[in-house]
């Protein structure tokens, strides 16, 4: 992957990793378990628990992530909001930065997110052009020729730019990352693995419904 350090990636199943009794036992520590992001971050709504997942689809630890991540997704509650924030270290690929928010979008995240890291890790496709791009979302059932043209617009520069921001503000140094309401990051080095920092997001959403004080273990 597309690092500055690296992120390990345990095989293990969503939340059911951990058994639920020793979930509920468990106590996560800041600056352990996750950091304390200063200073804090502008969520989207300030209404809303916002997490972030900052990753890259050159980063073969955020494809293996991805269906954990996808069906831990679809059971958050209505007043937390989960946003993708595509990363890139190097410069050759902020075309995929530009991918993801054309994706998004054209509303074809659900068709084509999952089938990128597919695409890339597992068919060993770059996707390094925008004629590749092109030619790989005519195949799967899209207009290529605008998605293109998508990556390119004034709305979409506008994203990578707040992207490259967000990563910045939060201090990123590898994929996959979880930013929580502007003011906490876990990983999957912080956590002990990519499924295990879902755990630790859980802890941080329930804190910021708290009111988003860390307690120490006693």
């Amino acid at each position: 992957m597309i690092k500055r350090r690296s992120f390990c990636s345990l095989a293990l199943p969503l939340t059911l990793a951990v058994p639920n009794a020793a979930r509920a036992q468990e106590q996560f520590v800041p600056g352990k378990h996750y950091l304390e992001v200063s200073p804090r971050q502008t969520t989207k709504d300030p209404n809303q628990v916002e997490v972030l997942e900052f990753f890259a689809y050159s980063c073969s630890h955020c494809s293996a992530f991805e269906p954990a991540l996808e069906a831990w997704v679809k059971k958050l509650p209505r007043d937390v909001q989960f946003r993708r924030i595509p990363v890139a270290f190097r410069k050759n690929l902020v075309i995929h930065q530009q991918l993801y928010f054309a994706v998004e979008a054209l509303g074809l995240v659900e068709q084509l997110h999952g089938k990128l890291f597919q695409a890339i890790h597992v068919d060993q496709q770059a996707l390094a052009t925008a004629a590749d791009i092109a030619v790989f979302v005519g195949k799967n059932g899209a207009d290529g020729k605008r998605l293109v043209e998508t990556m390119t617009s004034f709305g979409v520069a506008g994203k990578v730019n707040q992207a490259t921001a967000l990563a910045s503000g939060y201090k990123i140094e590898g994929t996959p990352s979880l930013g929580v309401d502007g003011r906490w990051l876990t990983s999957g080095s912080l956590a002990g693995s990519n499924p295990r920092s879902l755990l630790v997001a859980e802890h941080l959403i329930g804190l910021a419904k708290k009111g988003g004080r860390a307690q120490l273990p006693t």
